[in-house]
């Protein structure tokens, strides 16, 4: 397995890195369906960064628990810190996404933002494959992540922007992955289906839920 990069450095310029770069359009992407997931009872967040996400779910939602997943110490202090008072609805796991074993089978919402680009397709494979057994029926995975557009021109911008991206957290985190997986096929071959898309910035982003396909009885 490829070394795990190194997303310390980052805790305490990640915000301002962000708007730097696309201003505030990797937060309205990330917060697409907040408004639809205030009945969720237990959450899977993995790799949320600087926790600015976490901290919303749980203004949002006065129930909900979260089990938060992160390879940086220090982006998970970060996280702590934000949920302040609330922070007693979160337990932090610092670990690698792509061999830990979630501690529960009844999760009802997952949340990728901006974390499955850090992977292969086949460590997104895995990754959903053992999540998926790890989900109630009516759960949904929600993903925010970069891709390339339809459109002819859109894709000649977006193809060296996110070359650009990954060579920049290479060099920031040694990050050892230099392309988009394709998340979505990973995610179809481990039982997922797509409910609903929200795409911005001509294609660039993009908001998704999935959802565990029934099996045919």
């Amino acid at each position: 397995m490829r070394p795990a990069p190194d997303f310390d450095p980052l805790a305490r310029i990640y915000r301002a890195m962000e708007y730097l770069t696309f201003g505030p359009a990797l937060w309205r992407c990330r917060c697409a369906f907040l408004s639809e997931m205030g009945s969720a009872e237990n959450a899977l967040v993995i790799g949320d960064g600087d926790g600015r996400f976490a901290r919303r779910l749980l203004d949002v939602n006065r129930r909900i628990q979260i089990d938060a997943v992160d390879l940086s110490r220090a982006m998970l202090e970060s996280l702590r810190a934000k949920a302040g008072p609330r922070a007693d609805r979160v337990s932090a796991y610092r670990a690698d996404a792509r061999i830990w074993e979630p501690p529960r089978a009844d999760y009802d919402m997952i949340v990728t933002h901006f974390c499955l680009d850090c992977f292969t397709t086949g460590e997104v494979d895995a990754l959903a494959r053992r999540l998926r057994s790890r989900v109630k029926p009516a759960a949904r995975w929600v993903v925010s992540e970069f891709a390339i557009p339809e459109r002819r021109l859109a894709r000649l911008v977006a193809g060296p922007l996110i070359c650009a991206l990954y060579f920049a957290f290479r060099l920031l985190t040694g990050l050892g992955v230099d392309r988009l997986p394709d998340h979505r096929a990973a995610l179809a071959r481990a039982g997922f289906a797509l409910e609903r898309e929200r795409r911005s910035l001509k294609g660039l982003l993009v908001s998704e839920i999935w959802v565990p396909r029934q099996p045919m009885v």
